[in-house]
């Protein structure tokens, strides 16, 4: 815990001002308590503006420090106020779906409707979806790119302001973006991985141009799990994680594993993407990650300046100090996310 001598010492440029977009979904309100449990200013916009609750409907005693505002990623003037006095932001917008029709069942802890929902969304995936739906609200192309896009001009925007009227610049600042491993296909369409790389491309593009620049960040989670605040994630990345163990110890000899050496050259949409099998070789060896860790991780990321780019799962779990280089390329890292 930050002493109060310590907070007193540093300096307005040294602290962290952090805004969540998002901050009461899953993720963001893991950004937000641990961005909480550093002593940092906390803001989160989103559409309702309200404290992220537990599936109980309990407020937990950090939302008491987040400052939560009612605003839309796709409309800057209703946030810029509060880019202006942030030197990170991090959005956490997105949907794993198009549409977004599960969320709702995922939220109100239906298991039922979930698997209903999640499994209509799969078929679909499988089947191929419809061009003509392409782009609409709740889409791939809208919520896991467009937003971010906007949000990220935005904040580049009031950070070029600021400097020019105070001729100084505003050196530390971050934008960060929480993509996604490649690990779902086909189950999950290509589009939401791809809607995901053009937004990091992107952002990477208008930070670095940006004037003065913008460190961008871009975590790349695997699957995301927590026992009680999504219950039916819990089972999911047991299987995975046991499946994994398996698929590592056959090693080259794993189905998934000659399959995906065989299929090696086999390129998916215009060569952005590797084949599907390449994908699910990735989801059994990628290890699942708890949401606690992704916000840990990402605030990490925000304090350490070397921190650039996209950064994958064992990026973030070295973030934490959990494994060395050297662990990841001898393949004796633990493969279950269990810390």
């Amino acid at each position: 815990m930050m002493s109060s001598q310590l907070k007193a010492s540093l300096t307005p440029a040294m602290q962290k001002n952090i805004l969540v977009i998002g901050g009461n979904g899953f993720v963001g309100s893991a950004v937000c308590r641990s961005a909480v449990r550093r002593g940092w200013k906390v803001q989160s916009i989103s559409k309702s503006g309200k404290p992220f609750t537990t599936p109980n409907g309990h407020l937990p005693a950090w939302t008491e420090k987040v400052e939560w505002h009612t605003a839309s990623a796709f409309e800057p003037t209703s946030y810029q106020s509060l880019l202006s006095s942030s030197n990170a932001v991090v959005h956490t917008l997105g949907t794993l779906f198009d549409g977004g029709r599960y969320k709702q069942p995922l939220k109100d802890q239906n298991p039922l409707g979930t698997v209903v929902e999640g499994t209509k969304s799969v078929v679909n995936g499988l089947l191929g979806d419809n061009p003509l739906e392409r782009g609409g609200p709740g889409s791939y192309e809208n919520m896991n790119r467009e937003s971010a896009i906007t949000v990220c001009k935005a904040f580049i925007s009031g950070n070029s302001a600021t400097s020019s009227s105070t001729s100084q610049s505003r050196p530390g600042n971050t934008f960060v973006y929480v993509s996604a491993e490649d690990v779902f296909r086909p189950a999950i369409p290509a589009r939401y991985i791809t809607t995901k790389r053009e937004a990091e491309r992107m952002i990477q593009e208008l930070c670095s141009q940006s004037t003065p620049p913008i460190r961008s960040v871009m975590v790349r989670p695997s699957f995301i799990y927590h026992p009680h605040f999504r219950p039916i994630s819990s089972p999911i990345a047991a299987l995975i994680a046991a499946a994994g163990g398996i698929h590592q110890a056959l090693g080259g000899f794993s189905p998934l594993s000659v399959l995906t050496n065989l299929t090696r050259s086999q390129r998916h949409e215009g060569n952005a993407l590797d084949n599907p099998i390449a994908s699910m070789n990735r989801a059994l060896t990628i290890p699942p990650i708890h949401v606690d860790h992704v916000g840990e991780a990402i605030c990490a990321a925000i304090e350490d300046e070397s921190a650039n780019g996209p950064l994958d799962v064992w990026a973030m779990r070295r973030l934490l100090g959990w494994v060395q280089d050297s662990e990841k390329t001898s393949g004796s890292a633990s493969f279950a996310d269990t810390r």
